[in-house]
């Protein structure tokens, strides 16, 4: 086995978390659905698959360094928001919590002299000043819009959609 045991549990938490993230965005994306806001729908339904793209990075590293993957239960996602701007925080929160467990598993792979995961993580790493700042992003436009120009946030997401930003990592992606 490429990892210790420690680090392997480590890793399987975060599956869970990388999932519970994905279930929690497409709780979010069905809320804008049903409030008709298509744009913000889609933003979160593309957001989920991010998330489960990143639980299975981790699957497939635990996979490949040998250990078992043991996915940890999920809790149930909150469903209900009243207003676009609580449901954009939570998503924020949840990015910069996100953030600090990426955070933990470097720290644990420093202290392990683990040269291989922390050069994996580095790609996690890079992912996350990417998503706080997208998504803090569109937390100051929903402040900006307030619940009666939704319209302008959505008219925003179509045209980021359409277009390519340069990341801070030096690649190109859309803003969401």
């Amino acid at each position: 086995m490429l990892i210790s045991d420690k680090m392997a549990a480590a890793i399987n938490t975060q599956i869970g978390n990388e999932f519970g993230a994905c279930i929690q965005y497409v709780s979010i994306a069905a809320h804008f659905g049903t409030e008709n806001l298509p744009e913000l729908a889609k933003h979160f339904h593309k957001q989920a698959m991010e998330e489960k793209d990143h639980a299975l990075r981790f699957v497939n590293y635990v996979v490949d360094a040998g250990a078992r993957v043991v996915i940890p239960a999920i809790p149930a996602p909150k469903s209900g928001f009243k207003s676009a701007e609580e449901a954009v925080q939570l998503s924020l929160d949840w990015e910069e919590t996100v953030t600090k467990q990426i955070s933990g598993l470097v720290d644990l792979a420093i202290k392990e002299n683990d040269h291989i995961t922390r050069n994996f993580l580095q790609w996690f790493v890079n992912e996350q000043l990417e998503e706080v700042s997208s998504m803090d992003q569109l937390l100051s436009i929903v402040r900006r819009a307030g619940e009666t120009g939704l319209l302008f946030v959505e008219e925003y997401l179509a045209r980021m959609g359409r277009i390519e930003v340069p990341s801070a990592t030096g690649g190109t992606g859309d803003a969401t």
